[in-house]
């Protein structure tokens, strides 16, 4: 059987998941916008997930807007606060390592006159708070940064990166914490944050859902037009299953957090010291501030994707990235923004663990992707030796 090793990317949704959404795809199908008794149920039902997402991101219900996933959620923290302070500024910060959802949305608010400030990361592709306060000025109007960086499973210094940005009030602060949200205490409170952004695929629960907390009084723009849904943010017949799911998943993450990252946390660490055992590669991210479930690598002289494909045929899944890269032939813009030269760049591997994780699989990971990894690299040393593919003694 084959040994999942891409969380980072998506995971399967639990059982507990399944069990709480089957009833209302098969029941409670009505439009939660409809007056009669099936509109009323298919209400409670999203009100219900509604209350139990605010009350794990301690926030109140009103500012939870349900959304068909991370990437909605993030472009619609951007664009809509972007175009609704256009007023008072056209200024927004962010960062070299951010999701493609959120660079894509900056560049594209840049053809319509926004200006866009970039910040650089360091080697571990965390953000200086200095750099972040001289970044920001009267015209700023966005700060938006993730909480962890999905490639390479840093955690940014975010206390003090929010804290500089609201030194400045008329800014309104957006995390990413798409993430971060399967293992780190999302308090919107205590973040003191204006807008955050989550994922269910990414917590065991399904795909085509998402949350975005907007903080009340934070001015917001809708980006898709239609009906009066989600306090007129966000139109559309609300996916009351998916919430429900959503609301399940992020419940029983958030109750777990004492328990399952440590656990998580001591078989990557396994399979780590076995990975860095293997000459030519070097890990990736910061050592210490990191997710428990990552572990991210640079193989030199190595090709990522040549590596992924390998290890599939071992029975192992993982990635050479983020997702949502999937099929680009460039270089990760994670790993050359936190300085890596392109070749180095090509040779990231990203294995992520979840809850499901065993102890098994990871003895077997441990076995298979060191000498996996030793044998493609080997193999491309040895042709970049003799390009004519002649024998070269490789020991």
């Amino acid at each position: 059987m084959a040994i999942y090793l891409d969380h980072a990317a998506t995971t399967p949704m639990r059982r507990e998941v399944l069990d709480a959404t089957l009833p209302v795809m098969s029941g409670t199908f009505g439009n939660p916008s409809s007056a009669h008794v099936f509109g009323r149920r298919a209400r409670a039902a999203l009100d219900d997930a509604r209350e139990s997402v605010a009350h794990d991101l301690r926030a109140d219900p009103r500012e939870i807007v349900f959304t068909s996933g991370g990437s909605e959620a993030i472009n619609l923290a951007i664009k809509g606060t972007a175009w609704a302070g256009k007023a008072h500024g056209h200024h927004i910060v962010t960062s070299a390592v951010e999701h493609e959802a959120a660079l894509n949305a900056v560049r594209y608010l840049g053809r319509f006159g926004f200006e866009v400030t970039v910040l650089p990361v360091d080697r571990y592709g965390r953000v200086d708070p200095d750099e972040l306060a001289a970044a920001v000025t009267e015209r700023t109007v966005l700060v938006s940064l993730q909480v962890v960086n999905n490639e390479v499973g840093t955690i940014q210094p975010v206390a003090e990166l929010v804290r500089r940005a609201r030194a400045h009030r008329h800014v309104t602060v957006h995390l990413d914490a798409v993430q971060a949200a399967p293992w780190l205490d999302l308090d919107v409170g205590a973040l003191d944050v204006d807008l955050l952004s989550i994922a269910a695929h990414k917590l065991e629960g399904p795909k085509g859902v998402g949350v975005l907390f907007v903080r009340r009084g934070t001015t917001l723009l809708a980006q898709q037009q239609g009906g009066a849904q989600e306090r007129h943010r966000r139109a559309g017949t609300e996916n009351v299953a998916g919430a429900v799911g959503l609301a399940t998943a992020l419940r029983l993450a958030c109750a777990e957090r004492t328990r399952v990252p440590s656990a998580v946390r001591s078989l990557r660490d396994r399979l780590r010291d076995a990975v860095l055992a293997v000459p030519g590669v070097e890990a990736t991210g910061h050592p210490r501030e990191r997710i428990p479930n990552h572990l991210s690598v640079i193989v030199r002289d190595a090709d990522g994707q040549s590596l992924v494909t390998a290890l599939d045929l071992e029975g192992v899944a993982c990635s050479s990235g983020s997702a949502c890269a999937t099929g680009s032939t460039e270089p990760s813009h994670v790993l050359t923004a936190m300085g890596y030269p392109p070749e180095e760049a090509r040779g990231a591997l990203r294995l992520t663990l979840g809850r499901t994780t065993t102890e098994d699989e990871i003895e077997t990971a441990v076995r298979v992707v060191p000498a996996t990894v030793a044998r493609l690299r080997a193999g491309a040393v040895a042709l970049a030796a003799d390009p004519l593919g002649r024998r070269v003694d490789t020991a």
